[in-house]
């Protein structure tokens, strides 16, 4: 009897010991705890104003009197990039500060600039333009896959300065924040509320 429980026992054991490790590896790849340790910093400058071609000059000679020049008719393009909103991140779930900016370029294309960025690494971060609105503390963890948002891809690195453009049939007056989005555990990192400018 001894005998038959020793062969039983081991073949038990080595069941749990491959279960054990299946589980082990399952729970590493789902949270990847090293990433708390891991930071990626970004540095990407402002992003720059699209060139112009100049208009072709006139030919040597007066304009009439009566037709107003075409400098005159034409406003100036903006120089840089315009702010359309700003805000500051608070912390969620983690650790986050820094700034979020919306931008029109001169070509009109639309940009999310993240400065000073600081947050936590961690598993599947997005960057989400969102119509939720940012509540402090835990009751804001979850509020941003509620309503209307736009995915504008993984998060580049926890620490710096990174721009994430827009879409082009995205209306950034439809939306009133962003938040740094865990998509894996669908929990806020960090929000900022968007105040137009």
């Amino acid at each position: 009897m001894g005998h038959v429980r020793r062969v039983l026992s081991g073949p038990v054991i080595a069941g749990f010991v491959v279960v054990a490790v299946v589980v082990v590896g399952v729970g590493l790849y789902w949270f990847q705890p090293w990433k708390l340790w891991q930071d990626e910093t970004v540095q990407e400058s402002l992003p720059a104003a699209a060139t112009q071609t100049p208009p072709a000059e006139e030919p040597a000679g007066e304009a009439p009197a009566d037709e107003p020049s075409k400098a005159a008719a034409t406003p100036p393009e903006p120089a840089g990039p315009q702010t359309l909103a700003r805000g500051d991140l608070i912390s969620h779930e983690h650790a986050t500060s820094g700034t979020a900016t919306v931008l029109r370029l001169a070509d009109g294309s639309h940009v999310l600039r993240l400065e000073n960025l600081d947050t936590s690494n961690g598993p599947d971060l997005r960057v989400w333009l969102t119509d939720a609105p940012v509540k402090e503390g835990k009751a804001g963890w979850g509020v941003f896959d509620d309503g209307k948002y736009v995915s504008l891809g993984k998060l580049k690195g926890n620490k710096g300065d990174q721009n994430y453009v827009l879409p082009a049939d995205t209306d950034p007056a439809a939306y009133t924040s962003v938040s740094i989005w865990c998509d894996r555990f669908n929990v806020s990192f960090g929000a900022a509320a968007l105040a137009r400018a």
